[in-house]
């Protein structure tokens, strides 16, 4: 009983801090199902490779624009699920590939991981041209779709904001790259490559990445460019998946409510 006692004061916060991400989880989970959009899962298949997409319908009555979602570092997990929903909720095709398919356990995806940091692992053990190639793959294809108007947009967060700045060099046909909180190519040749707007979303309180921010800004206007950054003061990194959390610091929801607000106008100019 001693023993017990003595193991109290560790053991509540760790089963606090339990309680309140089966929360979180829960409540990403309930907006899911509780959506009323058209949720499916579709395979984009080349060669002998197939990525398995969480694909998500507008409710409109017009051909839409699609928006290609690349998920964070822990693959696509509800998370990035909900991100793709609430994207189709302002009105446009999201596609949300699962960049780790086939890479998981018996070449399973995301789903297939024992938990987030093995995902997170994984990610950085990506071949960079595999991941260019699904991407074009996804992106391809959900411009196509007959309920598509041909117009995709490409947006990241994280790993994936990096992936997305990246994807700009490498795709010349995508209306706008929208980068959360992630670095941007580091390559001038690179840079050049770049067609379409670049518009950067970061928090305040995340200097990793902010530091690399005036490079891309000389690099950009070197090359001629549309790169437009804005600093959300107060937000840390990710505040697009922790400003919508339960236990959202003010900061956090600020700099989502404000980013999500710019996004749909962006999108809304294309």
């Amino acid at each position: 009983m001693k023993k017990i006692e003595f193991l109290k004061p560790l053991l509540l916060p760790t089963l606090l801090f339990m309680a309140q991400l089966a929360y979180a989880q829960d409540y990403i989970i309930k907006s899911l199902e509780d959506s009323p959009r058209h949720h499916e899962w579709v395979k984009v298949k080349y060669g002998e490779r197939e990525v398995d997409c969480f694909l998500v319908y507008p409710e409109v009555s017009e051909k839409a624009t699609a928006v290609v979602v690349i998920h964070e570092n822990r693959g696509l997990n509800d998370w990035a699920r909900s991100m793709a929903d609430q994207i189709a909720a302002a009105g446009y095709i999201a596609i949300a590939p699962d960049l780790l398919s086939g890479a998981g356990p018996d070449g399973g995806n995301t789903s297939s991981f024992e938990n987030s940091d093995a995902a997170r692992t994984a990610i950085y053990a990506l071949d960079p041209e595999q991941v260019t190639n699904d991407l074009d793959e996804v992106f391809d294809y959900v411009g196509k779709l007959p309920a598509a108007n041909g117009k995709v947009a490409v947006m990241g967060f994280c790993w994936g904001g990096s992936q997305c700045f990246r994807f700009a060099t490498n795709n010349e046909k995508a209306e706008a790259s929208f980068v959360f909180y992630g670095t941007g190519p580091k390559n001038q040749e690179e840079i050049e490559k770049i067609k379409a707007p670049v518009y950067g979303f970061y928090g305040g309180n995340d200097n990793r990445v902010n530091a690399t921010i005036p490079d891309s800004e000389k690099m950009m206007e070197k090359a001629d460019k549309v790169y437009e950054p804005i600093i959300y003061q107060g937000a840390g990194h990710g505040f697009m998946r922790a400003g919508q959390e339960p236990d959202a610091t003010e900061a956090n929801k600020k700099a989502r409510d404000e980013a999500y607000e710019r996004l749909k106008k962006l999108l809304e100019g294309m």
